[in-house]
């Protein structure tokens, strides 16, 4: 037990210690200026309907099975998320933690008043990134882990702007990951993955 402790004290003094370093001191004026809007969901809005559409109309009734599985995805990620993890651990946001927020550069206008562990924007991109890698690497093959490249900027940004730690966008990156995997697996299952033959002509 004891050793359990010093053990879990000693991640959370190298998790605060990282995220002083990536918000506060590993910074520059572009990533303040653009890292807000590229956290921002809102943002990526278009494109999440834009793909849905298009992955329909291109693949018919497969793609629209996709697009079911897609949106499923972001259900799992969302739900376990805040309501396992969020409120299971209840870990201040660092923003929100009165102990140590004075450490924190906050970029946005407020400070969420949600529960930091684990960080859904991360669950969330990690789990759309893994269930299309994998659905789609039969026609993208390795170009499909730009999408990781993606999920990742977004998920440092949370970090970035002061909302999460460190371990927040890891382990919600982990959520994802296994999720995108399960819907993935139960996508190939029923219909395959997607390969270029499955277009509508």
């Amino acid at each position: 037990m004891v050793i359990a402790i010093s053990f879990c004290s000693r991640l959370v003094a190298l998790d605060q210690w990282l995220f002083i370093k990536l918000n506060s001191q590993w910074t520059n004026p572009f990533f303040d200026a653009v890292f807000p809007y590229l956290r921002d969901s809102v943002l990526w809005v278009p494109l999440y309907l834009f793909t849905l559409v298009f992955i329909t109309l291109n693949f018919g009734k497969k793609g629209l099975w996709w697009s079911l599985a897609f949106i499923c995805t972001v259900a799992i990620t969302d739900v376990v998320g805040a309501r396992v993890f969020k409120e299971s651990f209840e870990r201040l946001r660092p923003c929100r933690d009165p102990e140590f927020s004075f450490h924190v550069r906050l970029l946005l206008k407020q400070c969420s008043e949600s529960f930091s562990f684990v960080s859904n924007h991360a669950a969330n991109h990690f789990g759309i990134a893994t269930f299309a890698m994998i659905t789609f690497k039969g026609i993208f093959k390795k170009w499909m882990y730009i999408a990781y490249v993606w999920a990742f900027f977004i998920s440092y940004a949370q970090v970035y702007v002061g909302i999460h730690y460190p371990l927040d966008v890891v382990g919600g990156a982990l959520l994802g990951i296994m999720a995108g995997t399960f819907t993935a697996w139960i996508f190939n299952k029923n219909w395959g993955n997607f390969q270029l033959d499955n277009l509508i002509r």
